[in-house]
C-alpha cells in the first residue's frame, strides 16, 4: 500500500521535492546547532578545498568530504526528531538510535579530516 501523500508525478513532483528539500535545509539551519556549526565550517572549507585541490579529483574529494558531513548531520537530525516525536521518555532504544546517529556524524568528520590530511599532504 502506498502513502496517501504520494501522487504527484513529473515536473510537479520535482518542484515539490525541491521545495521540501529547501524547507528541510532551512529547518536544520534554524533549529540544529550542530548543523549550523558544520555549515559555517563548510562555508570556509568548500571554497578552500576548491582552491587547494590540485586537480578535479582532489577538489571533489575535499569538497565532497565536507558535504558528506552535512548530509550525515541532516540524517542524524531526522533520526533524533523522529525519536523525539515518538516519545520523549528515556528508553534504551531511543538512546541507541540517537547514539548511532551521533557516531555516524563523528565518523563522517573523521573521514573528512583524513581526506583533507591525505590530499593536502601529497
Amino acid at each position: 500500500m502506498e502513502s496517501p501523500h504520494k501522487g504527484k508525478t513529473g515536473l510537479q513532483r520535482l518542484v515539490d521535492a525541491t521545495r521540501y528539500s529547501l524547507a528541510g535545509l532551512l529547518e536544520a539551519a534554524r533549529h540544529e546547532d550542530a548543523f549550523r556549526q558544520e555549515l559555517i565550517l563548510a562555508a570556509v572549507l568548500v571554497p578552500l578545498g576548491l582552491v587547494l585541490g590540485a586537480s578535479g579529483v582532489e577538489r571533489a574529494l575535499l569538497v565532497g568530504s565536507v558535504l558528506v558531513v552535512l548530509v550525515v548531520e541532516l540524517v542524524n537530525s531526522a533520526v533524533e526528531s523522529t525519536v523525539d516525536r515518538v516519545s520523549l521518555d528515556d528508553h534504551q532504544l531511543a538512546k541507541r538510535a540517537k547514539d548511532l546517529g551521533s557516531a555516524a556524524v563523528m565518523l563522517a568528520l573523521v573521514v573528512m579530516g583524513a581526506v583533507w590530511l591525505l590530499v593536502l599532504a601529497t
